[in-house]
């Protein structure tokens, strides 16, 4: 999923993609220490969008993968994934970055998340899952004007 942050103190910008391991990593938070680094960049000041990716309803993963995110969100686990008695997990990435944005300083009323999911919406945006493999790809831009 696409993440973008715009600095509008020190017109910088930062788009990262934040996958089911970029977001267990916290890529969010890595690239608001990367502006902040080259910027000077505050979190409180950013505002964050999350893109667009799948959907919680159409995420299923396996249990070491909900392991990852138990351990790297403990507190939240309840938020973001959600058991099936298939003995995998539905992930929830739109929440988790949520929670790694405001973890990481920015105000709750500076982030903005999609509720487009790639998986829903193939006519649209290219899923790997809906495809069942098929290659493809998306494309996220982000420019100061």
């Amino acid at each position: 999923m696409p993440l973008y942050f715009v600095d509008p103190v020190h017109r910088a910008i930062g788009l990262s993609h934040s996958g089911w391991r970029g977001t267990v990593h916290k890529m969010g938070q890595a690239t608001l220490d990367a502006m902040h680094e080259r910027f000077g960049t505050e979190a409180k000041d950013v505002i964050a969008a999350v893109g667009p990716s799948i959907c919680q309803d159409c995420y299923e993963v396996s249990g070491d993968v909900a392991m990852e995110f138990e351990q790297a969100f403990a507190g939240h686990e309840r938020e973001i994934l959600l058991a099936k008695e298939n003995g995998k997990y539905q992930l929830n990435l739109w929440k988790a970055n949520e929670i790694v944005l405001l973890d990481a300083g920015v105000l709750p009323e500076h982030i903005e998340i999609t509720d487009i999911c790639t998986c829903c919406n193939p006519d649209l945006l290219f899923s790997h899952r809906a495809s069942h493999g098929k290659r493809g790809n998306l494309g996220a831009f982000l420019c100061l004007k």
